[in-house]
């Protein structure tokens, strides 16, 4: 039985957009295994592995995954971090695989108790703030190596104090290399999109760096052949270093999570489809585990090369595994040339994507949202860049939901209406009938609109107390969608106040 037309269609489409992707991740792979401080390499075992296990079991079938920028900035954290304890790269390796490890079963754990659908609950700027300091991390990190010389340790800030001395002794073959890889990505789509830009500029000006000699700092030797399991290197963990894994763990876990659910929905915006949020969690997380048992650094959802997977013709989870059985052959293959690769041109791919990260969407617009919404962007940003990434979600998140439920508060406290009423009744509309004369100055209905919630729960109890001299008051909660435990207790203190007063108190429309 021949195939049909549509599905010769399909494969074709998966195979040039798994070529195409692959082809765009090699570069980004092998840039960010230098950031992270571990090795070219290691962002290739990332690459190949967390793409194809993620591919094949994650929710999301167009998706192309990968060591990404927000993820490898925390992984620079914790090997740096790691380093300083253990005194090397060697000495540090344990612990990193546990960490890598411990941090896809924890996605994994994310999946199968349904927390994936819940990361729609986090405010956008939250994660615009996040988004945009990671695209300052990496651009920061990238300005020292794209003048030839080492970045000052003490991340970001270090960069930030260290400024003074950037154009001291720059290596000025390294600044045009630079610049050059910045001006072929930015400007070659413009003229063709028929290759990739990031790889025209490796390769191009790698074989410039070669004429200029020594001179360019270039990656050095990187091993070739499939890489080593590790996985046994983690029972050999320093105790003292349990509590560092498990909070590098659990940032990259959350990372990595929020960065490929975002990618799923813009794959979804493109296919038309709909991806399952739980299943690409358990997904990205065997695909992390096993990477992360080869010491390949962790990865995401890749939004760049999944639009172009999907641009490229992918429809299906085969693309994924080709972009990374790609990756594989040019890694058993082609790995000993990736030596004479200039430090400086991957410094520019870096800047590109550091830059391509930034939400300038909402940054042109903090001006013009609810001072709030600026407030919570700018902290996070800021705390994201200069103190922790982990905590800055953890500010924002914070601060987010107390300026929420400030505003809800506000709305419910607007919502209430006092009422000479007409009628008593349980089940009457307020005014629906006139009570005898005499009797309606005696009478107060009081309508509630909106959730009685903590933050509501004081003010509820104050505009009671400020009630005038009644003989009955009805409390209406029909219109109440929901009274939490402190609203309860607010509304029962409140009740048992007017009793105290004389006041017969009515309370309907409570829902059980």
């Amino acid at each position: 039985m021949n195939p049909s037309p549509e599905r010769g269609s399909k494969l074709r489409g998966d195979l040039f957009g798994g070529i195409t992707a692959g082809i765009i991740a090699l570069p980004l792979a092998l840039a960010f295994g230098v950031s992270s401080g571990l090795g070219a390499e290691y962002g290739l075992y990332g690459a190949i592995l967390v793409g194809f296990f993620a591919s094949l079991l994650g929710g999301t079938a167009v998706q192309i995954s990968g060591p990404t920028g927000p993820m490898t900035v925390v992984t620079a954290v914790a090997v740096k971090e790691l380093i300083a304890v253990t005194g090397s790269v060697e000495g540090a390796l344990p612990a990193l695989v546990a960490t890598f490890v411990l941090a896809g079963l924890m996605q994994v754990g994310m999946g199968l108790t349904g927390i994936g659908a819940l990361i729609k609950f986090i405010p956008y700027p939250v994660v615009s703030g996040f988004m945009s300091g990671i695209g300052v991390i990496i651009v920061l990190l990238q300005l020292f190596p794209a003048i030839g010389k080492v970045s000052p340790a003490g991340g970001p800030l270090g960069v930030v104090q260290g400024l003074g001395a950037w154009p001291v002794d720059m290596n000025v073959a390294a600044l045009a290399l630079t610049a050059g890889t910045i001006a072929i990505i930015y400007l070659l789509p413009r003229l063709t999109k028929a290759v990739p830009s990031p790889l025209v500029a490796l390769l191009a000006l790698s074989v410039v760096a070669t004429g200029l000699g020594p001179q360019v700092p270039v990656i050095g030797d990187i091993p070739t052949g499939f890489p080593t399991l590790h996985a046994t290197s983690v029972f050999g963990v320093d105790p003292a270093l349990s509590m560092t894994v498990i909070e590098f763990a659990a940032t990259l876990a959350a990372l990595g999570a929020i960065d490929s659910l975002l990618t799923s929905v813009v794959a979804d915006n493109l296919t038309g489809t709909r991806h399952d949020s739980n299943r690409e969690l358990i997904g990205q997380g065997i695909g992390n585990a096993v990477a992360g048992a080869f010491a390949g650094l962790p990865g995401a959802g890749a939004t760049m090369r999944t639009v172009v997977n999907v641009q490229a013709g992918g429809r299906t989870r085969l693309s994924g595994a080709v972009h990374s059985l790609l990756l594989l052959a040019i890694l058993l293959g082609l790995g000993a040339y990736a030596a004479y690769i200039p430090k400086a041109v991957l410094a520019g791919i870096l800047i590109t994507v550091g830059i391509g990260i930034l939400d300038f969407r909402g940054l042109r617009h903090v001006r013009r949202v609810p001072r709030a919404d600026a407030a919570v962007m700018i902290s996070v940003l800021v705390v994201t860049v200069f103190v922790d990434l982990l905590v800055a979600v953890g500010i924002g998140m914070v601060m987010a939901s107390v300026l929420f439920m400030r505003r809800m508060a506000e709305i419910v406290e607007d919502g209430v209406e006092l009422e000479r009423a007409a009628c008593a009744e349980p089940d009457r509309v307020a005014g629906e009938e006139e009570l005898p004369a005499g009797f309606s100055d005696r009478v107060l209905i009081k309508t509630i609109r909106g959730p009685v919630f903590f933050g509501f729960a004081k003010a509820f109890q104050q505009r009671l107390q400020e009630l005038p001299e009644v003989d009955v008051v009805v409390l209406r909660l029909r219109h109440v969608p929901f009274i939490d435990q402190t609203g309860v207790y607010a509304l029962e203190e409140a009740v048992r106040g007017l009793q105290q007063r004389g006041v017969r108190t009515l309370v309907t429309g409570l829902r059980a």
